[in-house]
């Protein structure tokens, strides 16, 4: 499969997070759009990673060269799995403070 249906694929996936996080208001759903745009960032890694693969065990067929992306991935996911646990007890907080999950009401967790 070309390169380009991956870069497509990853642009439109990026582009709808970060719509989901300009225009919506409820925390949960810029929360799961932001995991959104982490995917796609996900996604790129791994087929620009595969690429560099293909075209290195060409040359070498012992080569190790091209897992960079996929470890950069991995990582990624660990930050991921870090970011969804405090996020969500963020979003408790919030709820259990201002009964609302807007976050124009975050001002309202300054006192």
């Amino acid at each position: 499969m070309p390169i380009q249906y991956y870069i497509y694929l990853s642009l439109a996936l990026f582009s709808i997070g970060i719509i989901g996080v300009l225009t919506r208001r409820n925390a949960i759903i810029v929360f799961m759009c932001v995991e959104l745009m982490l995917n796609a960032v996900n996604l790129l890694l791994v087929a620009f990673s595969k690429m560099h693969h293909g075209v290195a065990l060409a040359t070498d067929p012992a080569t190790t060269a091209g897992i960079d992306g996929q470890l950069f991935v991995f990582f990624i996911m660990v930050v991921a799995a870090a970011e969804v646990s405090v996020g969500l007890a963020i979003i408790v907080m919030m709820y259990r403070n201002v009964h609302s999950v807007d976050i124009n009401f975050l001002n309202r967790l300054k006192n």
